[in-house]
């Protein structure tokens, strides 16, 4: 059985950090996250879910530290269907992200202007032990002054293809 889920969207709020009885760290945000179809044909807008995610331990303290209200994130987790019932005793069913990995969806000169506006890039930072997404990293470091590679570095390879084993 796999119950997998990779989400990449936008804060709608800041993360709500809160502790357990025995002082387990949990973090609550929302993340919206918009349709690759649907929507309206016309004005071209897509349709957006808010999707629940709640992260744990120190990706909770993580998330709440390093993120707020508009940021991108790329979530990884678990899908999770969650029973409870309400004040009139009806019986109700919530579905959230249980996130294993938080990763940083944009830079932070990206977010400068609230997040809803600039480039959008998976970035190459990550936390929670998996590996950042991307490939076209949001961070470049300086350029270092280019110098020539010493000559004495330099040899030449011969054309002799017979010690190949294929």
């Amino acid at each position: 059985m796999l119950n997998h889920i990779v989400l990449m969207g936008r804060l709608t709020r800041d993360p709500e950090l809160r502790r357990t009885g025995s002082g387990i760290a949990v973090a609550s945000f929302s993340l919206a996250v918009d349709r690759d179809f649907g929507g309206n044909r016309e004005t071209g807008e897509k349709e957006t879910d808010f999707i629940d995610i709640v992260a744990w331990r120190s990706t909770a303290e993580f998330v709440s530290k390093y993120f707020s209200k508009g940021r991108m994130a790329v979530v990884s987790g678990r899908l999770q269907i969650r029973p409870w019932t309400d004040k009139e005793g009806n019986k109700r069913r919530s579905a959230e992200v249980v996130a294993d990995n938080i990763y940083f969806g944009d830079s932070k000169r990206d977010n400068q202007d609230g997040g809803f506006g600039g480039s959008q890039s998976f970035g190459g930072q990550s936390y929670g032990g998996g590996q950042s997404f991307g490939g076209q990293g949001s961070y470049s470091a300086p350029a270092a002054p280019q110098q020539p590679p010493p000559a004495s570095d330099f040899a030449m390879l011969e054309d002799d293809d017979s010690e190949l084993p294929f």
